[in-house]
């Protein structure tokens, strides 16, 4: 690689500039328009805490802990790193449920939480007599963001890096869909064959002319600094009072006390002050009252205590409080790493280890699906959009993470043309990859608002209900929101047999499930491919990866002659599924559905109107997936509607593809999962070369790991990353959970380690159990799927 132009002097860009010259790099050069750290860096709390609420993101962060010290001694310079502890607190009984989860996938990671009664945390000087419980983290700690800082910048330019202070990028400058380097406010432009946006708050116009949607928001970020207080503790641990949203921590002697609020308010980066360096906002105790209130009930001490400094400066936030991290898919050789949420100095050491990786390489170093910037709709990046997320995104970092919590703020997104239809059928709509989508449908007002809950869901018994009609009727299952492709050309088909492990070349109306690969092997996609013609294919995947399969296909399709056209709006997709879904769409269609193979498509009528069907099912039932132009779609809709299929919702959905034995691309399948461990190797042509074919292979002769699905006993509800024991052991993590619909049977499917040579047979003769929320419960892996395990149903 040539050279890199790093834009932004904070903590995120000083990292990857110290890592990618780890990495070997040359040539590489921050531009900062001010001074170091003089953005948002400076003023950063500085707490470090390496438990997260999930497997990599706990990765990630836990290398903080290993590198700051590091850094100290690689560099002389101190970062101010220091090991406190820290507890999080729990007020509702609710919430100690998910400190019990997390403190299991902690333990896991090579951590220490752990969880207590509130009686048993050893700080006098905190009242918790309305508590619950605590967890305390040991390895919590405290650094200082400045130092830091210096400490970054002193070691990468102690290997190479060049670093230019007070010069102000104007753009990134392009040829194509490749960026070329940078245009600086003076006219100067310097070539560059890669460029990260580290920009932070100010990202987002950097990004927006190379046709980059950045869904970032800068909002007032307030926190206060205590006089002295005698007899505090030292190291004072960090305290996250959860259902306050506070959170305290030590410094010098004194407090700092801050919080995440509902309705943070919105700050303009790109308004008169949005330039000015190491900017203080004005003092706002309007905002800030609420937290003061909660560390004076929480801290008695506080009531007889000064406040040296309040501290309101900007930070920026994400549409969904996760940061926006990786290659940009509209455009080549441009990376990002922006929106941290508030916890960038704790997440700079692993962030700019991994973005640094990921340049060097070309692949990202691991599953870093939920940050990755490929994630985020562009339609979420709209000014009206993010501010109205802001009302609960900030609250959202400390809020309750309820299972099944759906966002209230900024709704409405991405609506199908169906949607009034879905609505008028008693639709209770949730956000699904930023679609609304309806989770079940109400039959009275009790159903539509039933409350959140960590045991058994309220919504499980309508599940059931509609999952019931397929057994001898026909429900209507909402699929418009799949992302759809378009390939055409000449060499569709060798592109296609490229990038798929299945074989491509098949007749035309023929439907083929397969998965797309990384050079080591690893799914990173999901697909269903449907010949349309001779030169013609249809490839449907995921509504959630729509952006990140768009760019997929884009780059693969580099040195092919193909043409590749996303048309996931411009036709709705309505399943018709059940026993009887034959015999309603026969009552409503001139063409023969007697005769219709599965994974087989053809033209028709519903209607009148002209379809596209596919014999394809996700819930194990006979079933058919009618493609039609979304402006005819009301028209087939009402017709399968007044012919007596009722609608069924996105958790029946899942309820059933669970216990069917089918895999969701981002929790049972991804970039780290090989079809040889989903057991997926039915979908393989060995006969044909395609990427990732040599991993697979080199895999075959030592498989260690295998994807399972489990009964588990008992009412647990299962989520995912569950630690699954096998004596004494943990041998894995869950993916995906839920109850049966059909079945009743709790399920979940969990990767484990096994022998190489070890059969499902086998493995299913072990004894094994899954720790949710503190307990344990006896599973059993299933030798086959739960309901119709020889699909007799779903191919009738």
């Amino acid at each position: 690689m040539g050279r890199t132009i790093i834009i932004g002097g904070g903590v995120i860009g000083l990292s990857l500039a110290y890592h990618l010259a780890k990495r070997g790099a040359a040539d590489l050069l921050v531009l900062e328009r001010n001074q170091l750290t003089s953005g948002t860096s400076w003023h950063a709390a500085g707490i470090v805490g390496p438990l997260r609420a999930t497997p990599n993101m706990t990765r990630l962060a836990m290398y903080a802990t290993e590198l700051f010290p590091h850094l100290e001694d690689e560099t002389g310079l101190s970062t101010g790193y220091r090991r406190t502890g820290g507890y999080w607190l729990a007020r509702r009984p609710e919430r100690m449920d998910e400190l019990h989860r997390i403190a299991a996938l902690g333990r896991h990671l090579g951590l220490t939480p752990k969880v207590m009664r509130a009686d048993q945390v050893d700080l006098p000087l905190l009242d918790l007599s309305a508590h619950a419980g605590a967890m305390h983290v040991a390895e919590d700690a405290n650094v200082n963001p400045v130092d830091l800082c210096m400490a970054y910048a002193r070691a990468a330019k102690a290997r190479g890096v060049e670093i230019r202070e007070g010069v102000d990028v104007a753009e990134i400058t392009s040829a194509g869909q490749k960026a070329t380097g940078v245009r600086l406010i003076d006219g100067t432009v310097i070539e560059a064959d890669q460029v990260a946006i580290c920009a932070g708050a100010w990202s987002k116009p950097l990004a927006e002319k190379l046709g980059i949607a950045l869904p970032l928001q800068a909002v007032e970020h307030m926190y206060i600094v205590t006089d002295p207080i005698p007899d505090l503790p030292t190291p004072m641990p960090v305290i996250r009072d959860m259902d306050t949203g506070i959170y305290l921590k030590g410094d010098a002697g004194r407090l700092v006390i801050g919080g995440f609020e509902p309705d943070a308010k919105c700050w303009d980066a790109f308004g008169p002050e949005g330039s000015r360096p190491f900017l203080e906002l004005p003092e706002d105790w309007e905002q800030f009252t609420p937290f003061m209130q909660a560390a004076l009930d929480l801290c008695p001490v506080l009531q007889t205590t000064g406040i040296q400094h309040f501290m309101n400066g900007p930070e920026s936030f994400t549409h969904d409080t996760r940061p926006l991290i990786g290659a940009a898919p509209a455009a080549d050789n441009v990376f990002v790493a922006t929106g941290m949420n508030s916890v960038g100095v704790m997440s700079s050491a692993g962030i700019g280890r991994a973005l640094a990786d990921w340049m060097v390489d070309g692949v990202a170093p691991m599953d870093l699906w939920e940050v990755d910037i490929a994630r985020a709709d562009p339609a979420a990046a709209t000014p009206e959009h993010m501010r109205a997320r802001m009302q609960e995104a900030v609250a959202d970092l400390m809020a309750m993470h309820w299972p099944y919590k759906q966002p209230q703020a900024g709704r409405g997104l991405r609506c199908s043309a169906l949607h009034g239809r879905w609505a008028a059928q008693g639709a209770v709509f949730g956000l699904t990859a930023g679609w609304e989508r309806g989770l079940w449908y109400d039959k009275g007002a009790v159903e539509r608002a039933l409350p959140y809950s960590v045991a058994a869901q309220p919504w499980q018994p309508i599940v059931e209900r509609e999952a019931a009609h397929m057994q001898s009727g026909a429900v209507l299952v909402d699929l418009s929101p799949f992302a759809k492709f378009d390939i055409r050309g000449p060499g569709a088909t060798g592109f296609l047999n490229h990038i798929a492990c299945a074989q491509m070349d098949v007749p035309v109306g023929r439907a083929v499930y397969a998965q797309l690969l990384n050079a080591r092997g690893g799914i990173e996609a999901d697909v269903t491919v449907t010949r349309r013609g001779r030169d013609h294919f249809r490839l449907t995947s995921g509504a959630a990866t729509r952006w990140r399969d768009a760019a997929l296909l884009r780059r693969s399709g580099v040195g092919h002659d193909v043409a590749i056209t996303d048309v996931t709006e411009s036709e709705a997709v309505i399943g018709v599924m059940g026993a009887g879904a034959r015999d309603l769409l026969t009552r409503l269609s001139p063409d023969d559905f007697a005769e219709f193979p599965f994974a087989t498509c053809r033209d028709i009528r519903i209607a009148g109107v002209a379809c596209t069907a596919t014999r394809l099912s996700f819930v194990g039932e006979r079933g058919w997936e009618l493609g039609i132009a979304a402006p005819e779609a009301g028209r087939v809709f009402d017709a399968l509607s007044a012919a007596g299929a009722q609608p069924m919702g996105h958790y029946a959905v899942d309820a059933c593809r669970i216990e069917k034995g089918f895999m969701h691309w981002g929790h049972d399948i991804g970039p780290e999962v090989t079809p040889l461990e989903a057991g997926l190797d039915f979908t393989i042509d060995w006969r044909k070369d395609f990427h990732g074919k040599a991993a697979l292979l080199a895999q075959r002769e030592a498989l260690t790991r295998r994807l399972y699905l489990f009964e588990v006993g008992g009412a647990a509800l299962l989520l995912h990353d569950e630690p699954i024991w096998e004596g004494k052991r943990v041998v894995g993590l869950t993916t995906s959970g839920a109850r049966g619909a059909r079945t009743g049977k709790n399920l979940c499917f969990g990767l484990i380690r096994t022998a190489p040579d070890a059969t499902r047979t086998e493995t299913a003769q072990r004894r094994f159990e899954i720790e949710v929320a503190g307990q344990r419960h006896p599973a059993w892996v299933l030798t086959e799927a739960p309901f119709d395990p020889k699909g007799e149903r779903m191919r009738a």
